[in-house]
């Protein structure tokens, strides 16, 4: 009769078969749940809707931008006719650089006072007060309106006034300086359908797939909780952290396949695109920051509409706080698509890249604090 006892089982028994099954198992169940996630994208007609007209502004880009850059750029507006209140005894510099153009008519005031009551009964749409300094120079101050839908087309009437102006007395004083005056090179400007195509076009399609996705994931995780089915994913032999790292490879992987597929659109029309890949990986990077954030949002707050209101909130609090950056993000996508990344473009690939694991980390350990039974 063997004195054998029972089996006794050491510790270390992840490291083995039994281990490596369980992983594989919970590697599966991660893939199954992602795939389902994406599979049920196909019934969310907003979703649908704004994956096509992204789809369409790609594919069509070089017909819209003609369209659009009217709106970008409103030096091109023509037709319209600003009315330019003159005053100052140096009116006559003024006077002399815009009689010419028909888009500016000039309404002359005896003195800035009578000027400026005619701006502000709307008699005239800008003032500017022209005088001689003691230094022989001649001081203009312009005033335009505050902020309505002609302002930006008066700002550039009135800067193109000013650089006509600078020019012409440059060119009448030049004759008294004791050193002879050197030829500047003619300015060349930059197109508008080129300003518009990677300062706007661009950063448009690869920001909105990463703000969708974080949409996605808010809404599906509250979705799940509300209808009961995430205590049916939990009966598998899942768990929650699982149930959160396949929603987030369903969910921030859209988005670095969506600006691939926008960025290849682009080259097909036309436009060429430097530094694709990092593009790409940065756009990667930005949605699983936004995604994890999402998700946090999503399991601190199960009902879907607070849950939707806290993540559009931090979106829009987290666009504000990036313009204080030396280099917003949307310049950084400019930069990297035009071929001319800085010093600051680097570094900020880098930081967003940092925020992107450290965000899916501080909610891989949250999730270890959470209650699944509370969801």
């Amino acid at each position: 009769m063997s004195r054998d006892g029972p089996p006794v089982h050491h510790g270390g028994d992840d490291d083995g078969p039994t281990g490596t099954r369980n992983r594989r198992a919970s590697v599966r169940a991660r893939l199954a749940i992602a795939k389902r996630e994406v599979a049920s994208l196909r019934s969310e007609k907003t979703i649908v809707l704004a994956l096509l007209i992204q789809l369409f502004v790609a594919s069509f880009s070089s017909f819209l931008v003609v369209g659009l850059v009217s709106l970008y750029d409103p030096g091109s507006v023509e037709g319209y006719t600003l009315q330019m209140a003159v005053s100052g005894n140096a009116s006559d510099e003024v006077v002399e650089v815009v009689d010419g153009d028909p888009s500016i008519e000039v309404v002359q005031y005896q003195t800035p006072a009578d000027a400026r009551e005619g701006f502000r009964n709307r008699r005239v749409d800008a003032v500017m007060v022209a005088t001689h300094a003691d230094n022989g120079t001649v001081a203009v101050q312009a005033t335009v309106p505050d902020e309505n839908l002609r302002t930006t087309v008066i700002i550039v009437q009135v800067r193109e006034t000013l650089g006509a102006m600078e020019e012409n007395l440059r060119q009448e004083y030049r004759t008294s300086l004791d050193r002879a005056v050197l030829d500047v090179p003619p300015k060349q400007g930059s197109s508008p359908y080129f300003g518009f195509t990677y300062t706007v076009l661009v950063p448009l399609l690869m920001f909105l797939p990463v703000f969708i996705s974080g949409s996605i994931a808010v809404d599906s995780l509250t979705e799940e909780s509300q209808r009961g089915t995430l205590e049916l994913l939990r009966v598998a032999p899942v768990t929650l952290g699982d149930i959160v790292d396949a929603k987030l490879l369903a969910t921030a992987t859209l988005a670095p396949v969506q600006a691939a597929l926008w960025l290849g659109l682009l080259w097909f029309n036309g436009t060429a695109i430097s530094n694709a890949l990092v593009l790409v990986g940065l756009v990667g990077a930005l949605a699983v920051l936004v995604v994890s954030v999402g998700i946090g949002i999503a399991l601190a707050a199960a009902d879907r509409r607070q849950a939707q209101f806290l993540y559009s909130t931090g979106v829009l609090g987290a666009v504000t706080v990036a313009g204080l950056l030396p280099e917003h993000p949307a310049n950084t996508v400019a930069r990297l698509a035009i071929g001319s990344p800085g010093e600051w473009t680097w570094a900020f690939v880098v930081v967003y890249a940092c925020l992107g694991v450290i965000a899916y980390l501080g909610t891989r350990l949250a999730v270890g604090f959470i209650d699944p039974e509370g969801l």
